[in-house]
């Protein structure tokens, strides 16, 4: 059965109109949906705690800003763009007094409510539009005419409008002009978990750095090893995101492209998919989320050996002395 996606014809923002949108957070994609949607002619709220340090970089966008107990009072729909880690308390303290019939309430990323964090009364809507890129990109594409794809789930629908509401959401931050995909949070929640663990990051950062030690325990220059086993990644992504594995084999070298096809299956092998299957199993049973939620509650003992110990491995700091070689980079940067 085909995926089902939606466009700008199927959207109607008008849906929007005579309502009041809550954005709780300003960081990545929390400035990027209130400021598309501003620019799209809805009326928006942005939540923040009292003393957050994007109390002023609101105002100075031209947005209106208010506590969160506030916002979600004052709004039809809250949409929830904290880290997946508070979000709970943020709901039960601040949220959660204000969810009455005839509200929505939001999310761009399934944890939350899949994982029963969040537990919102069965009279109001609750659905989720996920821009599949970061905050600055969805920001970016929008200015210049375009938007970035987009999920679309549907947890409850109280008042039968859900996804027609969820849909004009997504048009105002320009997700229906690329194509907006229907999914669930389940699918959604554990795909992009895994995504993240199996390729994304873990996957790729530890296939990297792998790639690194074994070419400098070998005696190689470790600036030799982090240009060909770090640095060009992006390369050969960029091919791939311009035309599938079939551009970038038609762009590279016959020699690498036979090294691909014969060496590649030896390096990731039935085994790594084995592991991924486990991986799978911990998102799927909930174990890696329980994991990460006590990881929070007693205060980050683990996870903050963990970021410690890869902010000091030797790639860290041959990658940083030769990015700081390339002037190019700090002027895209800019």
């Amino acid at each position: 059965m085909p995926a089902t996606m939606y466009y700008d014809d199927d959207a109607d923002l008008d849906l929007l109109k005579g309502k009041t949108i809550g954005v709780v957070g300003f960081g990545s994609q929390g400035h990027a949906h209130a400021l598309n949607l501003h620019d799209s002619g809805v009326d928006v709220i942005v939540g923040l705690y009292p003393g957050s340090r994007s109390w002023n970089k609101v105002i100075d966008s031209g947005l209106r800003v208010d506590t969160v107990a506030n916002v979600a009072d004052a709004s039809d729909i809250i949409m929830v763009l904290t880290p997946d880690h508070i979000q709970k308390q943020i709901y039960d303290q601040h949220i959660a007094p204000s969810m009455v019939e005839g509200k929505t309430l939001m999310f761009a990323h399934g944890f939350a409510i899949h994982y029963n964090q969040v537990a919102p009364p069965p009279e109001v809507d609750v659905t989720m539009i996920a821009p599949k890129g970061p905050g600055h990109l969805v920001r970016r594409v929008f200015e210049e005419g375009g938007g970035v794809p987009a999920l679309l789930a549907i947890y409850q629908d109280a008042s039968e409008t859900a996804k027609d509401v969820a849909l004009a959401y997504a048009k105002g931050i320009g997700g229906t002009r690329a194509g907006v995909l229907e999914t669930t949070f389940l699918e959604e929640t554990e795909t992009d978990l895994f995504g993240e663990q199996s390729v994304l990051c873990g996957g790729v950062t530890s296939l990297m750095q792998a790639a690194f030690e074994t070419l400098v325990e070998a005696g190689y220059q470790p600036e030799s090893a982090y240009f060909e086993t770090i640095h060009e990644v992006k390369l050969i992504v960029d091919l791939i995101y311009e035309g599938g594995f079939a551009n970038m084999r038609y762009s590279v070298s016959d020699t690498a492209e036979y090294g691909d096809l014969t060496r590649g299956p030896r390096v990731i092998d039935a085994s790594v998919k084995d592991r991924m299957r486990q991986l799978l199993s911990d998102i799927q049973d909930g174990t890696f989320a329980r994991e990460w939620i006590m990881e929070n509650q007693t205060g980050r003992p683990g996870f903050d050996k963990l970021r410690a110990r890869a902010a000091a491995h030797p790639s860290e700091e041959v990658g940083a002395e030769l990015r700081g070689m390339m002037a190019w980079l700090n002027e895209e940067a800019d």
